[in-house]
């Protein structure tokens, strides 16, 4: 095998090769400081804080808050599916990625700033789940132009570091502003106005922190990077004709670049089982392993660390034996680790005449989840930039969006049908551990879909019409 194949290097029409002379420590820099800004929206304002707020009693019973959320974002998700690929499209040919980037990053911090109006009262709930709503269509509008980005600021020998450089700084943003809010905000540890709990003023402050948090380390990446060039074609296709257009390309990518399209359809699906690693394991942690709020908080936190250790890793390891390795040796830890988890369970064991309690097992093989979690991300992002024709990374973001949220219900469908599957079969409070069973089926089906995939340096790169 050559060093090409073995580096990922790509074929001279891909963007990451016209690009790689723009790369430079300030530019990369400034382009993962938008992903530290941006686990504000994604950490405090979707996950942990304001989302919890909207679906409290306060807001009409946590069963009808959280069915109007699921309900709302659901909706979103439709449309990100929808619209992605062509706003990514767009957005390439007019020359105007960073532009984009910046009026959807300025939307999801208007949007966010915005629930601060959100009161803790029945009538304020469609308020709050329309915002938080439209502020994930156009996060994802403006991941889709970030991580087209990602050719821009890297050469062929060092995307896979940047790519997971970026990784790291969200998940590493995350855990600051986690910090930060709950210091001054949710558990204040002196008293001033912000800490005040009436009408939820704490908690609505908490969105005004985030949209300024987000907002400012945006900023960098738009003075930073260079604007894309403008193709011939720009501004002559009307949005309906630009779905036309993008159907003709995926039809040529298939014909000239078919493992492009490959990668997409595993991609989605492997994705699903990493985001379901995050989102069902605190539920698991509490459920199963008994563990305390405050002792979720602490493994949430110790995990984005190892998380972002292994992104920086995995970057590392990428740019040296390439994507698809780092990939699929990731999913097999991810495998190895969770079905540890699912066989030992909660129960004390002895290791070596050492006594390990049941909580031990989660904190140790948990901790490898999330070690192996950030590698695969990252390097999935490095994979298709190396693909990317020139002047086209928008339009394929887009798609892998759009591929991502269309298997998204996989992971949250099998978990709760091996759940249900086991509950007459175990003893009590034994079943909710078994929907681990259905998050590894997910990541072994994303496996073994991906093995056929040729590597980018194998792969050409597609080429694709113009108009």
């Amino acid at each position: 095998m050559n060093s090409a194949s073995v580096s990922g290097a790509p074929h001279p029409s891909s963007e990451l090769e016209t690009g790689s002379q723009a790369s430079s420590r300030g530019r990369i820099v400034a382009w993962a400081a938008w992903d530290w800004g941006s686990a504000a929206f994604n950490a405090v304002m979707t996950t942990f804080v304001f989302t919890v707020y909207l679906t409290s009693d306060a807001f009409g019973g946590e069963d009808r808050a959280s069915a109007v959320l699921g309900g709302a974002l659901a909706i979103a998700g439709l449309a990100i599916a929808l619209l992605a690929p062509v706003t990514g499209q767009r957005s390439d040919a007019g020359g105007r990625r960073k532009l984009w980037l910046g009026v959807n990053t300025a939307a999801v911090a208007l949007l966010t700033g915005l629930c601060f109006f959100v009161f803790p009262q029945p009538g304020f709930l469609i308020l709050g789940v329309t915002l938080i709503a439209l502020g994930n269509v156009f996060f994802e509008f403006a991941g889709v132009n970030y991580n087209a980005m990602l050719a821009q600021i890297s050469t062929p020998k060092n995307i896979g570091k940047v790519s997971g450089f970026g990784w790291a700084s969200g998940y590493l943003g995350g855990i600051v502003a986690l910090l930060i809010v709950l210091q001054l905000f949710v558990q204040p540890s002196f008293e001033w106005f912000g800490s005040a709990t009436a009408d939820g003023l704490n908690i609505r402050l908490v969105a005004v922190f985030s949209a300024l948090w987000f907002l400012i380390f945006a900023l960098p990446v738009l003075f930073a990077v260079p604007e894309l060039p403008a193709t011939a074609a720009a501004g002559r296709l009307g949005f309906l004709a630009s779905y036309g257009l993008l159907f003709r390309r995926i039809k040529a990518i298939y014909a000239t670049s078919p493992h492009t399209i490959y990668f997409l359809l595993a991609s989605a699906v492997f994705r699903d089982g990493l985001a379901a690693v995050f989102t069902f394991g605190g539920i698991i942690a509490a459920g199963t392993f008994g563990f305390a709020l405050p002792q979720v908080i602490f493994f949430a936190i110790f995990g984005n660390v190892v998380a972002a250790a292994g992104a920086v890793l995995g970057g590392f390891l990428d740019d040296r034996v390439g994507p698809k390795a780092v990939i699929i040796g990731s999913l097999v830890g991810l495998l190895v680790a969770g079905t540890l988890i699912l066989v030992l369970g909660n129960a004390d064991h002895v290791f070596f005449g050492t006594a390990w309690a049941g909580s031990t097992t989660f904190w140790v093989f948990g901790l490898f989840l999330c070690l192996f979690v950030g590698p695969a991300q990252s390097s999935s992002r490095a994979y298709l930039a190396r693909l990317a024709p020139h002047g086209e990374s928008g339009e394929l973001f887009g798609l892998y969006a759009t591929t991502g949220r269309a298997v998204s219900f996989l992971a949250p469908a099998l978990f709760t049908l091996c759940i249900a599957i086991a509950t007459p079969l175990v003893a009590a409070g034994e079943a909710q551990r078994w929907g681990i069973l259905g998050i590894m089926v997910v990541l072994l089906a994303g496996l073994l879909v991906l093995l056929p995939v040729k590597s980018p340096g194998k792969a050409p790169i597609a080429v694709v019409p113009s108009s």
